[in-house]
């Protein structure tokens, strides 16, 4: 049942298939690539869930691109590197950012 607010709805209008293959694309294309292309299988996944999201009659939109994620996906791994690993702890919420900076809310 969709919660309505204000005559607005949230929902997700995503299907549980597409989501099983978008996830299965993602793994094979990742360890096919040995991890090269791991920022596109995120930027394939994450939009196909962010585009089927509605929130309060919004809907959602990503605009991400996995080459604007590699490049930063390469600076990460050095400075991960050059740390000794410490700045991994900061990897995932600088990704975190990175989707919400690339999220926005249309109509």
């Amino acid at each position: 049942m969709k919660e309505v607010r204000n005559g607005k709805s949230s929902f997700f209008d995503g299907g549980l298939l597409q989501l099983i293959g978008w996830t299965i694309l993602g793994f094979i294309i990742t360890v096919f690539s040995f991890g090269i292309l791991y920022p596109w299988a995120v930027v394939m996944v994450y939009g196909w869930k962010i585009n089927h999201t509605v929130v309060d009659g919004h809907r959602m939109k990503f605009n991400g691109t996995a080459i604007g994620l590699f490049g930063n996906w390469i600076k990460w791994l050095i400075l991960t590197i050059i740390t000794l690993g410490i700045y991994g702890f900061w990897v995932n919420i600088k990704l975190i950012d990175w989707k919400a900076s690339h999220t926005y809310l249309i109509n």
